[in-house]
């Protein structure tokens, strides 16, 4: 059966050798976003939602590993496409419940002071009005 130390550990592996805009090891980001969200399959999602965006993971492999399918959707609807527009994007995570927990979970760990504060100003500017905005555009088209 696959659990949430197996989704952290096709995290860890994928997510090996990235660091994040701050320069500190990329993993930490989906370890603080799966702290901050309820329940197993969010979990899950949580801990995997970067891996198919920005890793050689794909849907496949988390299903062949034994990811449950609601998981897998679910970081499918967080992955954003390439070429995909942010609205459509976002459409697509507000109808998927457990999309929806982790993206809001992201966003504020994305957005968080501490991590803004590692930011030089110009940046810390863009992120907050393009978090602010996703936040917006979700509680409009949540289900």
């Amino acid at each position: 059966m696959f659990t949430v130390d197996d989704a952290i550990r096709i995290a860890r592996d994928a997510h090996t050798g990235q660091v994040d805009k701050s320069g500190l090891p990329y993993i930490g980001h989906p370890l603080r976003v799966l702290a901050a969200v309820e329940g197993e399959y969010e979990k899950m999602t949580a801990a995997l939602h970067d891996v198919v965006e920005d890793t050689p993971v794909t849907p496949d492999d988390l299903l062949a590993a034994g990811c449950p399918p609601e998981v897998v959707a679910a970081v499918e609807a967080v992955s954003k496409r390439p070429g995909e527009s942010q609205p459509d994007y976002l459409d697509r995570v507000a109808a998927n419940s457990l999309a929806l927990a982790v993206k809001r979970a992201d966003i504020a760990d994305n957005s968080s002071p501490a991590r803004l504060a590692r930011l030089d100003e110009p940046t810390r500017e863009r992120l907050r009005a393009k978090y602010s905005a996703a936040l917006a555009h979700l509680d409009g088209r949540a289900v």
